[in-house]
């Protein structure tokens, strides 16, 4: 690693070899020739500290970190469209087709039908890479006009849209890539596989699942949320198509029955008791306890498939609420009733439910 020098190191060491009966002080001939080319200097070795950072995993970002991962074969992944469900209906709401590649907008994102489900059911196709597709819910306005049509609407999250791949996250696999190789039906190849497949989110190995040869995979959706039915759909085909399972002729080896799964979801609903600050009220607080129980309800669910199974803790919940503005103290809190920590089944994820604030 290059030791970045100050400009005023430099300058100093430049004038420390010019001869004493010289005269080198500041304004003199010789401090203002060498100054210039100390100040060059000392951005010099800025630039080199940086590139020099750039050039190693642990340090590097953006496009740098790509290429260094890229050459162990882990590319970062791109962003995503997120698949949702439309519900479309005519006069009467009676349930109603619309053509495929007719095209629907909420707010500033639009949907392109690409596949019908059933009658007035179809999957839409968000334009807009990237998580944004995930989030809005309601009415839909027709782009290209639908004869009929009364009222169109966005539901479910199908696959849920990603965002590009963050650098952290790509280190993350890199490590793992390099730490962990992948090879032939491992753990490590199935995390490798199927955590790469749009819409997964992270996933859970468990090996040797009913006998020999039977794999076990436990998905989670990007998002930190339970996986739709269809995006379990089609992970089971990529991996290893139940028609023909164990043959081969998905991603899985010959000979080994994989089954997709998804995690269940865990209502937390949180009751509590807080001291306020002086003329602090319950309803100025509430959303932002909320918020607080919620972000860490989120760090669990990231950490899921590193765990073996995720355990709500009063003593967390209580500490986040602190942190809340205007909150002294905490009391009495419950987890569904109960005083004591919420500990959950390896395939449960905990999700935010009701949360009760008495002052």
């Amino acid at each position: 690693m290059y030791e970045q020098q100050t400009y005023e190191a430099i300058l100093n060491r430049m004038l420390d070899r010019v001869p004493n009966d010289v005269d080198k002080r500041e304004g003199s001939v010789i401090y203002d020739a060498l100054a210039p080319a100390a100040a060059e200097l000392a951005q010099m070795y800025a630039e080199l500290d940086i590139n020099d950072n750039l050039s190693f995993a642990d340090t590097a970002t953006g496009d740098f970190l790509s290429r260094i991962t890229a050459q162990f074969g882990v590319n970062r992944q791109p962003a995503t469209k997120a698949i949702r469900k439309g519900l479309f209906y005519g006069s009467g709401s009676a349930p109603m087709d619309v053509p495929v590649g007719s095209r629907f907008s909420i707010g500033n994102l639009v949907y392109t039908v690409t596949e019908k489900v059933s009658a007035g059911v179809f999957k839409l196709e968000c334009e807009t890479a990237g998580a944004a597709g995930n989030q809005p819910f309601g009415a839909l306005l027709p782009v290209t006009g639908v004869n009929g049509l009364v009222e169109a609407e966005l539901a479910d999250v199908l696959v849920p849209g990603e965002d590009e791949e963050t650098d952290e996250a790509l280190r993350e696999r890199y490590y793992e890539a390099v730490n962990e190789p992948a090879f032939g039906g491992n753990v490590a190849d199935y995390k490798k596989t199927i955590g790469e497949i749009a819409g997964v989110g992270s996933v859970k190995i468990t090996p040797v699942w009913q006998g020999g040869g039977t794999v076990l995979a436990t998905i989670i959706a990007a998002g930190w949320s339970e996986p739709s039915t269809e995006l379990i759909e089609e992970v089971q085909t990529a991996i290893d198509p139940t028609v023909r399972s164990g043959e081969g002729y998905g991603l899985a080896p010959i000979g080994h029955e994989v089954t997709i799964a998804g995690v269940q979801n865990l209502t937390i609903n949180v009751a509590t008791t807080v001291t306020l600050a002086s003329g602090i009220t319950v309803g100025q607080v509430q959303d932002d306890i909320e918020a607080a129980i919620e972000a860490y309800l989120l760090e669990l669910r990231k950490d899921w498939a590193n765990q073996s199974q995720l355990i709500v803790r009063v003593s967390q919940i209580e500490a986040r609420i602190l942190t809340v503005q205007g909150v002294d103290d905490v009391t009495g809190t419950t987890i569904n009733g109960s005083a004591a920590n919420a500990t959950l089944a390896a395939d449960e994820i905990p999700v935010l439910g009701t949360v009760t604030v008495n002052g």
